[in-house]
């Protein structure tokens, strides 16, 4: 427990019946590991789905990809992020699985530790998402691949 610590009251309360929902396959080619920012294509999915009021949920059909909500200021944090991912889980570890190649493995315990599925609010008829957030599909594999995401909104 954090001593001090003060929580505020609930702002902009809104309540009322989900009336809408929409959903759409989202196909991303990676060119091999890394951050990929899919932040617009995600927002225009909700723009287009006309709710403005909901959630959204963004799945990866992949277990050797992942997805995350990280900065999307400073190009060094994506860096940083996976230098600690290569020192979690090495690519040429002493792994059982490798039947798929030395990278294998490893992906599998990136996305372990990352998000298989994401869950943001949209409040406005746009993503809640902080100031410098961005959502990103994580390549945890080290040669180009073709991910498929599912988005999904419900609201009013």
């Amino acid at each position: 427990m954090t001593r001090g610590a003060r929580i505020g009251g609930l702002d902009g309360f809104r309540a009322g019946a989900v009336s809408a929902q929409a959903s759409a396959r989202l196909v991303v080619s990676t060119p091999g590991p890394g951050f990929t920012d899919i932040t617009a294509r995600v927002a225009e999915f909700v723009q287009q789905s006309g709710i403005s009021q909901g959630v959204l949920s963004v799945f990866c059909r992949h277990t050797s990809a992942s997805l995350t909500i990280q900065e999307n200021a400073d190009p060094d944090v994506q860096t940083d992020l996976m230098t600690a991912l290569d020192g979690l889980a090495p690519r040429h570890g002493a792994y059982v699985h490798g039947s798929e190649g030395p990278d294998d493995m490893p992906a599998h315990i990136r996305t372990m530790v990352t998000e298989s599925g994401l869950t943001i609010p949209v409040l406005d008829g746009r993503l809640a998402l902080g100031t410098w957030q961005g959502i990103y599909l994580i390549e945890h594999r080290d040669r180009p691949h073709r991910r498929e995401l599912v988005l999904a909104v419900v609201g009013a």
